[in-house]
């Protein structure tokens, strides 16, 4: 019997708004309301951010819908969200954040083959609208170049 294929969520504007300096994977505290939800894919993290409060790294705006079975034990849409990783990494990543123009944010969210959700999050710096052109040339090239032209 085949595993179920269990949905990823992307934020596809990053690539386009950020350049990415490094990438981590790290797991994600959520109550199981939250976790059946992302089994059906409803969520969203094109607003979603990273942000150290104390020593810990929080994700914020990270939009899940509530499960409609869940009645008396949903959860809220958006609320702060714990993420777990290794404190060398988590050293790492305040050093490098305290550099002008660079933040943490979720690309995607998805399940690792052990039924946990993860997050990838990457160290990304902000392009200029200059290089948000050069992107967009970039990617309709290699799409002329993918037909055969």
């Amino acid at each position: 019997m085949a595993a179920p294929v269990m949905p990823e969520v992307k934020n596809r504007r990053a690539a386009f708004d950020y350049s990415f300096l490094d990438t981590f994977v790290c797991g994600i505290v959520l109550v199981g309301s939250e976790v059946k939800s992302l089994r059906l894919g409803d969520a969203s993290i094109t607003e979603a951010f990273c942000t150290f409060i104390g020593n810990e790294l929080y994700l914020r705006n990270m939009r899940i819908q509530p499960y409609e079975k869940a009645k008396n034990f949903g959860h809220e849409p958006i609320r702060d969200r714990k993420l777990l990783l290794q404190r060398k990494e988590l050293t790492k990543l305040q050093r490098k954040l305290k550099d002008q123009g660079v933040t943490v944010i979720p690309v995607r969210t998805f399940f690792a083959e052990n039924g946990k959700v993860k997050v990838e999050i990457a160290l990304a710096k902000g392009k200029k609208t200059y290089d948000k052109r050069e992107s967009l040339k970039a990617k309709d090239v290699k799409r002329d170049m993918e037909r055969g032209r």
